[in-house]
């Protein structure tokens, strides 16, 4: 009773006297969590089209990106500090590949989800491959791409504070701290806005990937009609749409 009267699970008064480090953390591991996450998107992006375009490489890349997935991130960061030194460069390139094979995935799984009678209209409507990537194929394969997004981002936030073992973990150097001196309060502080930015991150994603398709709110059940609350059947008003506008 007097260890858990001496040592609580937080201090108040921690707060008040390390909101500097705190807040030094909290952005810290923001900016690797979002840096992480864009980099890979990139990296995916270019994974992906090589895969679609050449159907053959689509496994070589998938087994790839799913090889460097089971690498131990202490070990991947532990293999990088010769090289690149303790640096964020050291931070970012092992998040930056555990991103890889959820992001491929779920890119690979949108544009495969695609209907091929409405990429033949999109052909048909006169569009170029370019086009009706973008217009057509891309809008549709959105809330995939959305979801592997999310999974993506929240996964980095928890690898992050890994990282604090080099000194670039963020709000894990707080967690890393608290256990190096048994001290609670800044594993508790650390650990609960690695939640909250986790879930905060999460939400915000789902919400921009929500305005991004429109169309896919409130989808008719099975035995409903199959047009939307404007009248407007969703992939095929769609697609319309967006014929509409390329002829325009």
């Amino acid at each position: 009773m007097l260890a858990e009267a001496t040592n609580p699970i937080i201090r108040w008064e921690y707060l008040v006297d390390e909101w500097d480090q705190i807040q030094t953390a909290l952005v810290q591991h923001i900016q690797l969590t979002l840096l992480a996450v864009a980099l890979g998107l990139v990296v995916a992006a270019a994974l992906s089209a090589a895969a679609l375009r050449y159907r053959w490489a689509a496994s070589p890349i998938t087994t790839f990106t799913a090889f460097v997935y089971t690498i131990p991130s202490v070990a991947l960061f532990g293999l990088l500090v010769p090289y690149t030194g303790v640096s964020t460069t050291t931070a970012v390139i092992p998040l930056v590949g555990y991103t890889l094979l959820v992001l491929v995935t779920s890119i690979l799984t949108g544009f495969r989800s695609v209907p091929a009678s409405v990429r033949d209209a999109a052909e048909g409507m006169g569009l170029s491959p370019t086009r009706r990537v973008l217009t057509v194929e891309l809008p549709l394969a959105v809330p995939y791409i959305v979801t592997g997004i999310r999974v993506a981002t929240v996964t980095t936030v928890g690898l992050v504070t890994v990282a604090a073992i080099i000194g670039e973990g963020g709000l894990g150097r707080l967690i890393l701290d608290g256990l190096r001196r048994t001290f609670w309060t800044p594993m508790t502080v650390g650990a609960s806005l690695s939640i909250i930015l986790a879930l905060l991150l999460d939400l915000s994603i789902w919400s921009i990937g929500r305005a991004l398709t429109p169309w896919a709110r409130g989808r008719p059940s099975r035995g409903r009609s199959r047009t939307g609350a404007d009248g407007r059947a969703p992939a095929g008003g769609a697609l319309a749409a967006h014929a509409q506008v390329g002829a325009g």
